[in-house]
């Protein structure tokens, strides 16, 4: 459904991504798109597939490749390639430029990310005047690093009371610097662990702590697709 195109950060230097479309030729160059920032394990099938399902929705979807090529099924190789990203770069210019690409061929974008790629969506809310909303699912930065007063855009956010990566106590103080921001976001809280959303963190090879759950990612999902219907049209 997808292929890899090429686009340009603010400061001009090319960055790959996958975009995918909606099927229907007529709209897909007019219809409203989203920016998908993956999990730590890069650009891999899982997240293409993200892409896949809000392209299936009627959105342009274009997951930028932050680790410029790498990806991986380890978790020890994984956690290399996270600290190993400049997270401010990746915010200002990787994930901006994947904006403005989009804004140039779609009416309203938005952004949504998972786990490392949630944390670097809340970043990217207050560097990116050009979103117009945004959906975190279970991934924060540390709070000093999110200038929630210059967080413009919708913001919904789904977050798991069982995680052990992102602490549920977390997202309440996040919640509440939002709000004595002016944000006021949407936030979501379900039974769940880290990755609840992720069809793949199921079985043997899934790393302890996260856990697929069917049930509340296809709610997660709906409110996501509601939230972006609203927004984004």
């Amino acid at each position: 459904m997808g292929h890899m195109v090429s686009f340009q950060r603010p400061d001009g230097k090319a960055v790959q991504g996958y975009l995918a479309e909606p099927a229907t030729s007529a709209n897909g160059a007019n219809a409203p798109a989203i920016v998908v920032i993956q999990e730590w394990w890069g650009l891999n099938a899982q997240i293409r597939g993200v892409a896949d399902r809000l392209a299936a929705a009627g959105y342009q979807a274009l997951v930028p490749d932050l680790y410029r090529g790498k990806a991986t099924v380890e978790a020890e190789e994984a956690h290399h390639l996270m600290t190993g990203l400049d997270f401010g770069d990746a915010a200002s210019q990787d994930i901006r430029g994947a904006v403005q690409f989009l804004k140039a061929r779609a009416p309203k974008v938005g952004l949504t990310g998972f786990c490392m790629g949630g944390a670097l969506t809340l970043l990217a809310l207050g560097q990116s005047p050009e979103i117009d909303a945004g959906v975190v699912w279970y991934g924060c930065p540390p709070l000093e690093y999110i200038d929630a007063s210059q967080i413009r855009a919708p913001l919904m956010g789904h977050w798991a009371t069982q995680d052990e990566f992102f602490k549920i106590d977390a997202v309440d103080a996040l919640e509440a610097k939002l709000h004595a921001a002016g944000v006021h976001p949407e936030f979501h809280r379900y039974l769940a662990h880290h990755a609840f959303a992720n069809e793949t963190a199921v079985g043997p090879g899934r790393i302890p702590a996260t856990q697929y759950d069917p049930v509340w990612a296809q709610q997660a999902w709906d409110r996501t697709l509601r939230f972006f219907g609203r927004h984004l049209g």
